[in-house]
């Protein structure tokens, strides 16, 4: 279980954290262990400037929102991939040079670190054509397959 990983790495580091603090870094950590335990220590430094030093539940989601982390475990990176997708080319399918070309990361960051968690997680999907967000991704950021929020239909 990755929450006990964080708090043996807590223990390491002697960094004080509770095991509902432990759990919410373990939740958004893409059920990586090296993950884990950066954000960990993004936790403690905000703990430490903005608590008292302790991470419980709620400074860890404090500190992991300031991070824009959020429930899923997606960063500024998927979220700027994801969203392209939708905005600039209707949820795909896309090639991967048009992606590149469109957030300005190279192919190989796309492939290699990008895609492999939304994929698997269900946000997106290779297909013969090209990328393709599911409707998954859609719910997640709020919007309908027209591409409007979903309050912007109210």
């Amino acid at each position: 279980d990755l929450s006990t990983i964080v708090l043996r790495s807590a223990g390491l580091l002697g960094i004080a954290i509770d095991n509902d603090g432990a759990r919410e870094i373990a939740n958004r950590s893409r059920g990586t262990p090296r993950i884990a335990n950066r954000l960990l220590r993004r936790a403690r430094d905000y703990a430490q400037v903005k608590a008292d030093g302790v991470i419980i539940d709620s400074v860890a989601r404090a500190a992991l929102d300031m991070l824009k982390v959020d429930q899923s475990g997606l960063d500024h990176m998927d979220r700027r991939l994801i969203l392209a997708l939708i905005e600039k080319f209707e949820g795909g399918p896309v090639g991967v040079e048009s992606l590149s070309a469109a957030i300005g990361e190279e192919r190989g960051t796309i492939e290699d670190v990008i895609e492999p968690y939304l994929i698997q997680q269900g946000f997106m999907m290779r297909t013969p054509r090209g990328r393709m967000v599911t409707s998954q991704a859609y719910t997640h950021f709020g919007l309908s397959r027209s591409g409007q929020s979903e309050i912007d239909l109210l």
